[in-house]
């Protein structure tokens, strides 16, 4: 089922929400002191090009936290509400509601990267 639902992913808007994190992290490459904000964009743009049987574990210290504050002011709020409007959308039919669930999961991320861990679903 999770082959499946990614292919749908794809075609369905996921390529551009995995083209979005790339964007992001190659922004984030510009500066040093954005490398590290732009690694994160890198894993996450795997991620949001395939996230189907992956889960996200939240967790992280004080490094992690002082790193989620820049990320919001910078680039966290818009690719979050981004995801959130795209899960919405794929919300409003029943067919829809998996892939709004993966936009809901992206925005989520997309205001807290730092610190959280890509695995895969038991």
């Amino acid at each position: 089922m999770k082959t499946a639902g990614n292919v749908l992913w794809v075609i369905l808007g996921g390529f551009l929400s995995a083209l979005l994190w790339l964007l992001a992290g190659i922004l984030c490459c510009i500066t040093i002191v954005g490398i590290p904000l732009g690694k994160q964009c890198f894993k996450f743009a795997k991620l949001s090009f395939l996230p189907f049987g992956k889960e996200v574990v939240f967790g992280g210290g004080a490094v992690s936290t002082v790193a989620n504050i820049l990320w919001l002011l910078f680039l966290g709020i818009p690719m979050a509400i981004a995801d959130a409007v795209m899960g919405l959308l794929f919300c409003i039919t029943i067919i829809g509601i998996p892939f709004g669930l993966q936009h809901f999961k992206l925005a989520k991320l997309a205001l807290m990267p730092f610190g959280a861990k890509v695995r895969k679903s038991k």
